[in-house]
C-alpha cells in the first residue's frame, strides 16, 4: 500500500472506498490495528509532543482528515486524490459493519450522547451488532478493565471518541489488551451524530471552511486551535517546500 511522508507524518493517501477495502482486509487477518487521521491540528500536536508523532507513524493506516492537508501535499507534490475524514468513515464504517456483520463497540462521549447514538444507528440498521458501549468518563485506574470488558464483548471494530492527543495515547496503551482488529479515534463525531452539535454545510466541508463552522460555534475554545493553529501549519508547510 502507497505511503508517503510529509510535515512529520506518514499518510496512506487512499480514496474512500479504497479505505474501507483496506479495513476489510485488516480486519479479516484478525491482528490489532490501530487507525489514525491527521489534519492541521494533529500535524502541530506531533510536531510538539515526540511520543504522539511515535504513536501515528506506526499506525498501519493514515488517511487525511483535513482538506489542509489534501491542499498541503498536493502544494508539496504528493498525489493526495481526496479528504477522508474521520466522521465520514466512521458513518460508513457502521453502514459496512452492517452488510459484512461485523460487531461493533462505542466508548466515549457522556453516557447521554453515546447510548443516543447506538439507539440512532440500531433504527436506522436494524441488523447492525452492536458489540457493547460505554461513555468516556473514567479514572485512568479503570482503563485496563475497559479495555478487558471491550475484549471480552468480542468486537471487530472499535470507535473511541475522545479528543487529541487522549485518544492516540489510549488506544495505543490498550490496543493487545482489547485485542479488537480494527480501532478508530472519532473524535467528536458522537457528539455530532447525535445531534449535540452542527456539522458545517457540505459546501464548507468542501471548500476547507469546516474549521471556520466549528470556530463560530465555540469561538474562544477554538480560537487557538485554528486561528494560531493554522498559522503554524501554514508556517509549517512553507518551510517543507523551501526545503525541497
Amino acid at each position: 500500500m502507497k505511503r508517503i511522508f510529509l510535515l512529520g507524518s506518514y499518510l496512506n493517501p487512499l480514496n474512500m472506498k479504497e479505505t474501507l477495502v483496506k479495513i476489510e482486509d485488516i480486519i479479516e487477518q484478525r491482528i490489532p490495528v490501530q487507525h489514525v487521521v491527521i489534519n492541521a491540528s494533529k500535524i502541530n500536536l506531533m510536531a510538539e509532543d515526540a511520543k504522539l508523532a511515535e504513536i501515528v507513524n506506526a499506525a498501519p493506516l493514515i488517511n487525511a482528515d483535513g482538506q489542509s492537508i489534501v491542499w498541503a501535499g498536493r502544494f508539496l507534490g504528493h498525489d493526495i486524490p481526496e479528504r477522508v475524514a474521520g466522521i465520514d468513515l466512521f458513518v460508513n464504517l457502521v453502514e459496512q459493519s452492517t452488510q459484512k456483520g461485523y460487531r461493533v463497540f462505542y466508548f466515549g462521549a457522556t453516557e447521554e450522547v453515546v447510548s443516543a447514538v447506538v439507539e440512532k444507528h440500531q433504527a436506522m440498521y436494524p441488523n447492525l451488532q452492536v458489540a457493547g458501549y460505554r461513555n468516556g468518563y473514567f479514572e485512568e485506574h479503570e482503563s485496563d478493565e475497559i479495555a478487558l470488558s471491550i475484549r471480552e464483548s468480542k468486537a471487530d471494530i472499535v470507535f473511541v471518541a475522545f479528543s487529541s492527543p487522549k485518544k492516540e495515547y489510549w488506544i495505543h496503551a490498550h490496543k493487545e489488551t482489547m485485542n479488537v482488529p480494527f480501532v478508530m479515534g472519532v473524535g467528536g463525531s458522537f457528539d455530532v451524530v447525535a445531534g449535540v452539535t452542527k456539522r458545517a454545510p457540505k459546501w464548507m466541508q468542501k471548500t476547507g471552511l469546516e474549521w471556520f463552522y466549528r470556530f463560530v460555534q465555540e469561538p474562544r475554545r477554538m480560537f487557538k486551535r485554528y486561528f494560531v493553529g493554522n498559522l503554524r501549519f501554514l508556517k509549517k508547510v512553507i518551510q517543507e517546500r523551501r526545503c525541497n
